[in-house]
């Protein structure tokens, strides 16, 4: 059996088997590196924000600051939500389910997993929720 540690170059393919080690850790390492990008950045921004107090003695600038910070600390709770779904596929990893649709059981693609790693759904049962979602929106 070969390594679960795959090569640097290593890309996952749909001609080799579904969820074999290599490939698993392969999404592994992919969602780790992306949940510490995001941990450093949230850092940077809680240092920024200690840092800056609102001294601006211009009323526009002061509320120029006011909005940058808000859109800043509106990006981050939306990157905190994207780590929890991050903990949660790895979750998926460590019990077996990562990959597979949850609402079919059906492989999701390997292009779908690498555009988003953190995907539940197969593009197919994705695009039928998305559909429902729409329907029910429209009443």
């Amino acid at each position: 059996m070969s390594s679960p540690f795959p090569p640097p170059d290593y890309r996952p393919s749909e001609d080799e088997p579904f969820m074999n080690p290599q490939m698993t850790e392969y999404f592994r390492r992919k969602l780790l590196k992306w949940r510490s990008e995001l941990l450093h950045e949230s850092e940077e921004t809680l240092q920024s924000l200690q840092e800056g107090g609102l001294q601006e003695a211009d009323i526009a600038d002061r509320a120029s600051l006011e909005t940058d910070r808000s859109l800043e600390l509106r990006t981050r709770d939306r990157e905190r939500k994207l780590i929890s779904k991050i903990d949660a596929a790895l979750e998926r990893i460590e019990d077996g389910s990562y990959g597979y649709c949850e609402e079919t059981g059906e492989p999701i693609s390997i292009r779908r997993l690498e555009a988003r790693p953190i995907a539940t759904l197969s593009l197919e049962a994705q695009e039928r929720h998305e559909r429902l979602e729409r329907t029910h929106r429209d009443d």
